[in-house]
């Protein structure tokens, strides 16, 4: 008889194997087909994401055929997004001890977080506010706002220091999208209210510097830090909706320049326009003056003779925004009405008055420092919004990077302000600070005095000293040719605060509604009055 045991269990092994394989086969099947579905998932999430980001509603489409009125509820729009965007960078100042206590890390190391902000902020300068001039505004504003709500929401929520340093420096490196609406506004608004709308969004900077603290400061009293980045993550969402739904659509200015080469072009932007250094330099001054005395301050009013509390030393907030609030007058009345840079003297003249007053008097009464806030906060603001005024006309086609060279130098200015207004006074005092104080002032008064306003060179007034508007004949100012020269959307003619204004001016931008046609032309008024 044969035995053939073996065999039938070789066969069953085999059968059994045959099984495993099939069964393994069909779970790593599925495990694929589960990581490809969770792709496609995600896939599909980003693709909505990006749709919502890239629609235009119809009101705000761009079409060169049809003129859009940059209203005063879209420039309010502006300023209200950045002042709260830029509030970002501010809110953990006054709470820095509070959240040492919450992380349970020391003075020291919870001190890192305004630096890694700045930095991020110094970075997204320099990395992505030139991405304006490449990219439509809209979608990248909006893109920049979600990507930081996202970042802000996980500073609310972590626990861990490391990961809120680390999301503090991207929500810093992404909080520039008012450095993108600023040329915005030097594209969009009227020729002969450039100025004044500029003012309107450089203020809501300033503000959001003043108000951040003062807010920061109030909510965390009564509540915890965590309450204030609630409050911050709420109105980056309402910033986003409002902007989604009413910012107009504008086509980027360079087809086809690659990144690389814009950066660089910044360089030569530097080189290429002496009135760019001029401001610049102006600029950066200005706000190491402009941090040196609000560094400062809180150290004199808490020692004799006035050993004010906290509470009264921030109520010197509220005489900086009143004179925030002023500047889009000076704007309307006097910067756009005359030759920017006589505003940029009269600017610097008043810091100059306002340090002068401060540093001899600081000590012997209050109503010193009180003028000297009211001095710098409206010189300053006063300046800088010529500065602009007077840059933006220089290429239409690269307003971004040249925000960018001129905010950078500004942020320098920042920087070196808050560490020379420490040192000094460590050294001697408010005096000593002051002194310092009073000598950038000065470097910034002779930088905007050592270049007249027609001087084609980097030195001296030839050209004249007049600061009458000129008109298109006459203008003999750099960039003005330059301006004319651009193939951007809405520059056929020279558009400039440095040539004359009629009283009816309009803007020459031009605010979109392509499916006009579709509609047979029906939604037209209706798109036209909807951002007024």
């Amino acid at each position: 008889m044969i035995d053939n045991s073996g065999d039938i269990e070789k066969k069953a092994v085999g059968v059994a194997d045959i099984d495993s394989k099939s069964t393994s086969g069909s779970g790593e099947e599925i495990l694929v087909e589960n990581a490809t579905g969770s792709t496609q998932e995600r896939r599909a999430v980003v693709e909505r994401v990006v749709g919502v980001l890239n629609y235009v509603p119809r009101r705000c489409r761009y079409d060169p055929e049809r003129e859009f009125k940059f209203s005063l509820a879209l420039n309010l729009l502006f300023a209200f997004a950045a002042t709260f965007t830029v509030a970002n960078l501010y809110y953990n100042h006054p709470i820095l001890d509070i959240l040492a206590k919450d992380f349970n890390v020391t003075y020291e190391r919870v001190s890192i977080i305004p630096n890694v902000m700045q930095a991020g902020y110094a970075s997204g300068l320099f990395f992505i506010t030139p991405l304006g001039d490449l990219f439509k505004r809209r979608a990248l504003t909006l893109g920049l706002i979600l990507f930081t709500t996202l970042m802000w929401l996980g500073c609310t929520l972590t626990k861990s220091f490391s990961v809120f340093a680390a999301l503090s420096y991207m929500v810093g490196l992404t909080t520039v999208t008012p450095q993108l609406m600023l040329p915005l506004v030097g594209d969009l608004a009227p020729v002969n209210r450039k100025a004044a709308s500029i003012a309107i969004v450089s203020s809501g900077l300033q503000l959001g510097l003043l108000l951040a603290r003062v807010l920061s400061g109030v909510i965390t009293q009564y509540s915890s830090w965590r309450g204030v980045y609630w409050l911050g993550f709420s109105v980056q969402l309402l910033i986003f909706s409002l902007l989604w739904l009413f910012m107009p659509d504008y086509p980027p200015k360079n087809v086809g320049l690659s990144y690389l080469s814009m950066l660089l072009s910044m360089l030569k932007l530097v080189f290429k326009y002496p009135l760019l250094v001029q401001a610049s330099l102006n600029g950066g001054l200005l706000a190491a003056t402009f941090m040196l005395y609000w560094t400062t301050l809180t150290f004199l009013l808490a020692s004799p003779p006035y050993e004010f509390s906290s509470s009264i030393t921030g109520l010197f907030g509220l005489i900086g925004i009143a004179a925030i609030l002023v500047t889009p007058w000076t704007a309307r009345y006097v910067i756009d009405r005359f030759h920017p840079q006589l505003s940029v003297i009269l600017g610097t003249g008043t810091v100059l008055l306002g340090q002068i007053i401060g540093t001899y008097a600081g000590k012997a009464s209050v109503s010193a420092p009180v003028l000297q806030a009211w001095f710098i906060d409206l010189g300053t603001s006063t300046a800088q919004v010529a500065n602009r005024a007077g840059i933006y006309q220089l290429e239409a086609n690269s307003r971004n990077r040249i925000n960018s060279v001129y905010m950078l130098s500004v942020f320098i200015g920042q920087v070196m302000g808050t560490g020379v207004g420490a040192k000094t006074y460590a050294v001697g005092g408010w005096l000593a600070s002051g002194i310092a104080s009073v000598g950038i002032t000065v470097l910034g008064l002779l930088v905007a005095l050592g270049r007249g306003p027609h001087a084609k060179g980097w030195l001296g007034w030839d050209g004249g000293s007049s600061f009458k508007l000129q008109t298109q004949e006459q203008a003999g100012d750099e960039g003005i040719g330059a301006e004319a020269r651009q193939s951007g959307p809405g520059v056929g003619l020279v558009d400039a605060n440095i040539i004359s204004r009629t009283p009816d001016s309009t803007s020459s931008t031009r605010l979109s509604a392509s499916e006009r046609d579709r509609d047979g032309g029906q939604s037209g008024t209706a798109e036209k009055t909807a951002l007024v």
